[in-house]
């Protein structure tokens, strides 16, 4: 096989030629014409980067149907702060997520950020790698977009962002994962034709109460202190899978309750503390209803009683004697009559 032609003019790859230095000799003699073509003729090759756009990462940020206003602000900050973010309308909670792979294909993405809302008060973000996966289901709580925050700082729009992140995602296997997710969604490729070229914000990662916390942070000039302008929000994780939204299971998070769980405990709790006063109640109705001791009498009043003489007892055996009748005064009842008889 012959060996593949040099491009003329030393030309590089990335499309701009090498340049040719000669050295002249500071010596009063004149160098010879073959030690000037080896020796004095320096070749400089050309730039690595040429100002081109050559990490294509996009990210499609969209949600599905029955998210409240919090978190239709919370998605326009994100694509506000991600000039390679792309929106799409919102999916039918019927499709099944495999369906999001099919619509980043479409839109030209590799990453996707999904919100799933349910009942109306809960929501799940998914964080996946189109369509190859990995990809992480979270919980997300404590919103406050920038609307909410109404912080003093301000940064420019399209800027490109540092990443932060805490050292404990490095010493666990998971964590890890998850950070090279997040750098690789959240950070603006480099010449992105949308974005900026100034870094003047930085995202945070912190791990808390097994729970990851994103802050957004101001850089300012004078004297590089952080200044924060949101949004903010924490990411409670559920599972990681393999694939992208499905697949085997890397690593399920132990210690998370559902919030359908949690809102059981509180009602139950609630039930159990009404239980109990009515029982207290019971009670003192009870306590009332018994007899109290009475406490003015003495113990000592007794003393001083002694018991009387018992008598003999006397049975009789005869009948008592008759008692004597008194007549009767029948005087007006004579007078009556012969009065009567008058008339």
């Amino acid at each position: 096989m012959s060996a593949p032609k040099r491009k003329r003019g030393g030309q590089h790859a990335s499309g701009k030629k090498a340049k040719h230095v000669k050295i002249i000799a500071d010596g009063s003699d004149p160098p010879s014409e073959n030690t000037q073509e080896t020796k004095n003729v320096i070749t400089i090759p050309a730039p690595v980067s040429m100002g081109k756009w050559t990490n294509k990462e996009r990210v499609l940020i969209f949600s599905s149907r029955g998210i409240n206003f919090r978190t239709r602000h919370l998605m326009q900050d994100l694509r506000s702060m991600m000039p390679h973010s792309k929106a799409d309308t919102k999916m039918d909670r019927k499709d099944k997520l495999f369906v999001i792979n099919e619509v980043c294909e479409i839109k030209n993405c590799n990453k996707s950020l999904f919100f799933e809302a349910k009942k109306k008060q809960d929501l799940y973000m998914w964080i996946s790698n189109c369509p190859r996966g990995p990809s992480a289901k979270f919980l997300v709580q404590n919103i406050h977009t920038l609307a909410e925050l109404k912080m003093t700082g301000n940064c420019l729009k399209g800027s490109r962002p540092l990443l932060s992140f805490d050292p404990k995602f490095n010493k666990e296997p998971h964590y890890a994962l998850l950070k090279e997710l997040f750098i690789q969604t959240f950070s603006t490729p480099r010449y992105h034709p949308k974005s900026q070229p100034f870094v003047d914000h930085v995202f945070t990662f912190t791990i808390a109460d097994n729970r990851i916390w994103f802050r957004n942070y101001q850089i300012i000039e004078e004297d590089a202190s952080l200044v924060e302008i949101g949004p903010r929000f924490v990411l409670n994780l559920i599972k990681i899978f393999q694939g992208s939204f499905g697949g085997p299971t890397l690593f399920e998070n132990a210690d998370f309750k559902s919030p359908n769980m949690h809102r059981r405990e509180i009602r139950l709790a609630a039930a159990a503390r009404v239980r109990e006063k009515q029982m207290v109640k019971e009670m003192h109705k009870m306590s009332k209803a018994q007899a109290k001791p009475d406490l003015i009498t003495d113990i000592t009043d007794d003393v001083f009683d002694t018991p009387a003489e018992e008598k003999p007892l006397h049975i009789e055996t005869e009948p008592p004697e008759p008692k004597a009748m008194k007549k009767k005064n029948n005087k007006a009842f004579k007078r009556t009559r012969m009065q009567k008889s008058r008339r």
